[in-house]
């Protein structure tokens, strides 16, 4: 029986703020239009998220389109490098990106490290998989979190891969039974 995963990367959000409050540039809500338009045809049965209001946003105007509203799961939130739920600024991320996916345990005082956010998202996922079998499910992600769970069913999904992505991203996980078969980027950048 199978089963689709579709992990939407969020859209394009403010530069500043709360981690858990940053909603959506203007470009980000014109894209999360986008998104509903393309995973509308998809027939999607449910719609889970981040708890992060961005991530929400992005994938909120499809569940209304499917009559569901977003489900929010706390583990499903981007990892953490630091008590604090300020952005951490780019030119400060990118090196602890790089070191967090060549050494999976590496962490900052107050964060987590890629090796135990891996292991709490995929936890969610297994578990989604499962609850919804044979059925197809929007997740409402980010970039470091989505790349870590494709990575643990496949490891050519690493710090390269990450980025490469963007912001919004889509890509289409198939799963035969709990096992991954196959994943496609559906996200047009046109």
């Amino acid at each position: 029986m199978k089963t689709y995963i579709y992990m939407v990367r969020h859209g394009d959000s403010p530069k500043e703020g709360n981690e858990r409050t940053r909603g959506l540039t203007k470009k980000g809500i014109i894209d999360a239009c986008r998104i509903t338009d393309i995973l509308q045809k998809e027939e999607v049965h449910a719609v889970i998220s981040s708890p992060y209001e961005r991530s929400i946003m992005t994938v909120q105007e499809l569940a209304g389109q499917i009559g569901q509203k977003v489900m929010v799961m706390e583990d499903l939130k981007e990892i953490t490098f630091s008590s604090r739920d300020k952005r951490i600024h780019d030119n400060e991320l990118l090196p602890l990106l790089k070191k967090s996916f060549s050494d999976p345990n590496f962490t900052l005082p107050g964060g987590e490290s890629d090796a135990d956010c891996q292991k709490r998202s995929i936890k969610v996922l297994k578990e989604i998989i499962k609850t919804y079998r044979g059925q197809k499910v929007v997740i409402g992600t980010h970039g470091v979190v989505m790349t870590l769970m494709m990575k643990y069913y496949d490891s050519k999904y690493d710090f390269e891969f990450l980025l490469q992505t963007s912001k919004p991203d889509v890509y289409k996980m198939k799963f035969e039974g709990e096992e991954l078969v196959e994943i496609s980027r559906i996200w047009d950048l046109t």
